[in-house]
């Protein structure tokens, strides 16, 4: 086992174990306020899918990573290979759908009554709420194909047309079909990635607007609302960006794995990296940004009422 080895695997092991703690954290305080009864802001409801879909990132994709690292290779079978790749995939997949539909929501919340956006608002978290469902269901559907494409090291299939990634192996076709596979799989996230720059540039422009009438407005209710309001968007469009920035080097990284006949050692596991890094950073983002009375509050206040979504 070489030292390179073992330092990406404590790079991995660190990503897990700070990874898991921030999202136990936030999983922890939106049950405890559901078990008191208090009221969840829709945003809530979506993190809370996020929430989910990072453990599955994070555990699914980096133990495996640092178990190989550690120099632990052949531990998996081809269905555990197949299983863990598959539902990493998945989380994968939700937490770019429910970034974006995060970011379409408040962009929805925070536009003015007089835009066009206005008879959408009563009805978006009812539109919304079932988009992330359906979105759990498409990534479960459109992932179909990894497991049928990855296999264990050790199996006994024909060595020449496979590229190994570490503790797994996948099975190398032709370029023109690798092109195909990496464009259809990125096809959603594409569709995904557009409603974030809509739902972001939305949100900049309203700011921006915002920020012209209130220097004419001083203390008052309006202006104290609408400054939570201007601080729960900030947050979020952090989120926004942050996955954007991670995603979109990571998303690289992988149709490069796609492309080649033998992707190096250190381009596997740096787009393992990649991939861990929003699930990691996000639960600490969070929790840097939250107030008393922000949407990300933790804090339950005496005249919360308990809300179904």
């Amino acid at each position: 086992m070489e030292v390179s080895e073992v330092a990406i695997g404590v790079i991995f092991l660190t990503q897990v174990v700070f990874g898991v703690l921030g999202n136990s954290f936030l999983a922890y305080h939106y049950l405890l306020l559901y078990i008191m009864g208090c009221r969840l802001k829709f945003t809530d409801w979506i993190l809370q899918h996020l929430v989910v879909a990072n453990f599955l990132t994070l555990i699914c994709k980096g133990i495996p990573e640092t178990i190989a690292d550690f120099g632990l290779k052949d531990f998996l079978d081809d269905f555990g290979c197949k299983f863990l790749l598959y539902l990493h995939r998945v989380g994968r997949g939700v937490s770019i759908s429910s970034t974006s539909f995060l970011g379409v929501f408040q962009a929805i919340t925070i536009s003015p009554k007089c835009s066009r956006w206005a008879k959408v608002k009563v009805k978006s978290p009812c539109f919304i709420s079932s988009c992330v469902y359906l979105s759990w269901i498409l990534s479960f559907i459109a992932n179909i194909s990894i497991p049928m494409n990855m296999t264990a090291r050790w199996s006994q299939r024909n060595m020449t047309n496979l590229k190994e990634y570490g503790y797994c192996s996948a099975v190398y076709v032709d370029k023109t079909t690798n092109i195909l596979y990496v464009a259809l799989l990125s096809s959603p996230d594409v569709l995904f990635m557009g409603l974030m720059l809509w739902s972001s540039s939305s949100m900049v422009s309203i700011l921006y607007r915002h920020k012209q009438r209130m220097k004419h407005i001083h203390r008052s209710n309006f202006s104290l609302r609408s400054s939570l309001e201007t601080r729960a968007t900030k947050t979020i469009l952090l989120l926004v960006s942050t996955f954007v920035c991670f995603y979109t080097l990571s998303c690289l990284l992988h149709a490069s794995l796609a492309l080649m006949n033998d992707p190096g050692w250190l381009l596997v596991n740096m787009a393992t990296i990649v991939s861990g890094c929003f699930p990691t950073v996000i639960p600490f983002l969070l929790m840097n940004n939250d107030s008393h009375e922000n949407p990300f509050c933790f804090t339950c206040a005496k005249n919360r009422k308990k809300i179904t979504i």
